[in-house]
């Protein structure tokens, strides 16, 4: 699926080594759906980082709104940003293509409607070059906007976490599981290429909540993550964003499709560990689907077996609250 991109990316390689470029260090990707009024202001906290060898790979998903302008607008003016159309597949679609293209050493992904604090990139690729992280990950701040929902979590958690010291990802996965802050959002972590080059570690295409695979298996993958004791994102909670949406039979479905192909990549205490801490939590969630629509859910569960992951508890409330 993806060979026209290895292509393209080798190419632009080829082009970079006979022009005698260097690659740069970090490579920003955006996918992009949808999301106009916010673009500009996440256009202009990239370009306020205080480090500057960085490429912004832009991958609009198909957007009919004015998304499409707004990155014109900034790709025609800044050589950096590198602007990529795609029909409607989705954010894990969008976020592959641009990991086949991206050249930087460190790869950080940047959801369209947030801002980052303007030494995001210098503080984050310093640190991974002192420690030689395979990741690094850090906090984030929320930002509700007029009428979204209000969330019971939030994304600090590198206080429980020792900076300078290197965590196995098994052993980190458990830490935060135990005291409940196991967050899966790839916007609060800075990644090394050559670690996902290593591990082939791709986006599940065709779901949403794709970060909570994605993520988990990048823990999983490392022996060599470290924290960064800083908030450096300003996450937007919009009323109409995944987030801050009611549950539907889709949501309750992909989160099934996550634990199925974790299951698939490790049999193990921990992969058990996080389907409990996660399957409790959508069952009991997800009892505000449509009545009909939980005999569907509820048979994918018993086929793919992760009933044993949801507790009597989830299931009583998914069925009679």
């Amino acid at each position: 699926m993806y060979d026209n991109h290895r292509i393209i990316h080798k190419y632009f390689v080829f082009l970079h080594q006979i022009i005698n470029v260097t690659m740069p260090k970090v490579s920003v990707i955006m996918p992009v759906y949808n999301v106009a009024p916010y673009l500009d202001a996440a256009f202009k906290s990239l370009l306020q980082q205080t480090l500057t060898d960085f490429e912004v790979i832009v991958v609009n998903d198909g957007s009919t709104d004015g998304s499409q302008k707004v990155i014109d607008h900034y790709a025609k003016r800044n050589r950096r940003i590198r602007s990529i159309y795609q029909s409607n597949q989705g954010q894990s679609v969008a976020r592959n293509k641009a990991l086949e293209l991206a050249m930087g050493e460190y790869i950080y992904m940047m959801d369209s409607d947030d801002t980052i604090s303007p030494d995001l990139l210098q503080s984050c690729y310093d640190y991974a070059e002192l420690t030689k992280a395979d990741f690094v990950f850090f906090d984030g701040d929320q930002l509700y906007e007029e009428g979204a929902k209000r969330v019971a979590w939030n994304y600090k958690r590198t206080h429980l976490c020792e900076e300078h010291k290197a965590y196995d990802g098994h052993q980190l996965l458990k830490m935060m599981l135990d005291k409940g802050k196991h967050s899966c959002v790839v916007w609060l972590l800075f990644i090394r290429k050559s670690f996902l080059d290593t591990t082939q570690l791709t986006f599940y295409p065709g779901i949403i909540h794709e970060d909570e695979l994605f993520t988990t298996v990048l823990t999983l993958s490392s022996k060599n993550i470290y924290c960064l004791q800083q908030s450096l994102v300003q996450h937007r909670v919009r009323s109409h964003s995944t987030m801050g949406k009611h549950y539907s039979k889709r949501n309750v479905d992909c989160y099934l499709t996550v634990i199925d192909e974790l299951n698939r990549y490790e049999q193990s205490d921990i992969v058990r560990q996080f389907s409990r801490y996660t399957l409790s939590k959508v069952f009991y969630t997800a009892h505000q689907i449509p009545f009909m629509d939980k005999f569907s859910v509820f048979l994918h569960a018993i086929w793919s077996g992760a009933l044993k992951y949801i507790g009597w508890k989830s299931c009583l409330v998914f069925w009679l609250k």
